[in-house]
Order: structure tokens, then sequence, then C-alpha cells
């Protein structure tokens, strides 16, 4: 759509307020060419409060910062997401790395595994289905931590219900054992068996950290495409300080950790292993 036909007016000035307050809410980097997507997401809080200008907006914003700020930043995160995404990181999981674990954690049967930048939840119910299928045994203390800063995307997480044709992909087995499906098919929700195992919390990663861990496992995928390069050093440091050495990260598909981070190395396939 046109700058002149165009339901409201964004100045460059109103884009590099919002730039700015999205730095100092949550760390997200909204460059130049997300303009156009910055206009149609604030929009809708514009509509949503019948604000009129931008202008008026971001005043409201910051003079009802503890109401509108999560509104604010759910509006500009992006939750792409689907199960078993980026398939490789799944396979390394069930393969190789949990039966690691069940073998080097076999007196202790402990195992912390944190989805960082949940989303929907997806991601981290991939990662527990994957876990099932590896034949732990029921004595074992297994906690999944699932957060993210979108509380809306939390919640549905936590519900664990989705439409139909998000596990079109999925094998038939797991969707038998996993999930149950609606009376009128049209969404599915997943089983208890596996909801339990996981704890889902709102959290801004720049912020203060409540959890302890340390992590066995931790994934944040497509999560720091959204940082400076000082953010994410910040971050990942603050990630290898959770985990213990020979801990690994994940990461996205379109992201790495060169220049970025020494305490880790990959091991292909955007995995990584803590060694500092």
């Amino acid at each position: 759509m046109a700058a002149d036909e165009r339901e409201f007016t964004m100045t460059q000035a109103d884009f590099e307020r919002i730039s700015s307050l999205a730095m100092e809410y949550s760390g997200i980097v909204l460059a130049q060419h997300k303009r156009d997507m910055v206009y149609s997401r604030i929009a809708r809080r514009l509509r949503a409060l019948k604000i009129t200008t931008f202008d008026a907006y971001l005043n409201y914003l910051q003079q009802h910062h503890d109401t509108e700020a999560s509104e604010f930043i759910n509006a500009l995160t992006t939750n792409l997401t689907s199960f078993f995404r980026e398939a490789h990181h799944f396979s390394y999981l069930q393969d190789e790395l949990f039966p690691a674990l069940k073998s080097a954690n076999q007196h202790s049967k402990r195992l912390r595994i944190w989805s960082a930048g949940c989303s929907i939840g997806q991601e981290v119910y991939s990662i527990a289905m994957t876990l099932k299928q590896c034949g732990f045994s029921p004595d074992w203390d297994i906690k999944l931590l699932a957060t993210d800063l979108d509380s809306n995307v939390v919640a549905t997480g936590k519900a664990g219900i989705y439409p139909a044709e998000h596990t079109d992909s999925i094998d038939p087995q797991l969707m038998k054992r996993f999930f149950r499906r609606s009376g009128d098919g049209r969404s599915v929700q997943i089983k208890e068996e596996l909801r339990q195992l996981v704890t889902f919390k709102r959290l801004n990663l720049l912020e203060s950290w409540p959890m302890k861990g340390p992590f066995d496992i931790i994934f944040c995928r497509n999560v720091v495409i959204y940082f400076n390069k000082d953010t994410q050093k910040t971050l990942f440091d603050r990630y290898a300080e959770m985990l213990p050495v020979g801990g690994h990260l994940f990461i996205g598909h379109s992201e790495n950790l060169n220049g970025i981070s020494q305490r880790f190395e990959s091991l292909g396939n955007t995995i990584y292993r803590k060694i500092q």
C-alpha cells in the first residue's frame, strides 16, 4: 500500500521513536527495511485503542507502560514456528544426544531443557515427543522450560491447542500417541503426558532470569537475529553460564556464533557444545 493511501501517517520520526522504544523494552533492532512491517503491526494497536496518530499512540505507550508495553512488543515480534522445524536438530537429539545423556546422567537421572523464544510451543513439544521416544524410565527427573517475550504465544503454548493443519506433516504414530483431536476435527490438543513435562513462562531475555540452571540443553533458534552484535554477545555468554561444560546449544539456521562467542565449539548444523 502506498504511503499516501494508508489509514494512518507514520513519519520517519515516528519510526525512529518506535525503534528506540523496541530496543529499550526488548533489545529488538528494527532496521529501516522493516518500516512497512512496523507500520502494519503497530497500526493494529491504534485501531484497537481508537487512536488516530502514531505520535499519540507512542505517548499513550509511555504513559501506560505497565499495560501497553507487552502489547507493543507482542505486535512487533514474529512467531513463525512449526512442529519439528529444522528436522536435523531432532534427529541429533534422538540419535546421539539423548542416548548420551541417558548414559552420562544415569546416577542423577536429572535432565533440564530450555526452549528460549518458544513461540506457541511447537518447538518444545517437538523436543518432548523426541524425548519420550528415547525410553527414559519414569523415575527420571525431567523438566522442560519454555519462555517467550510474547505473553499471547506463551498462553497458546500452555494450552497446547493448535489448528489440525499444523500437524499435517507429523508421523501418524506420533499423532496417535501425543495428540487428541477435537470433535469437529478442526483442532488438536497436546496430551497431558507431554504438557506436564513443560513449564511455560513469559520472559524478556534481556532482563534478569529467575531460573538457576544448569540446563543440559538450550534451544534459542531464530531469536538473536533481532538483536545487535553486542546484545548477542551478552546473551550467548549468559547461556554459557546456564550450561555445564559439554552442555549443548541449538540455534537457528541463519545464525552462527562466529565472532560472537568463543565459549562453544561447533558440531555442525547450528549445534554447539560449551567448552568453557
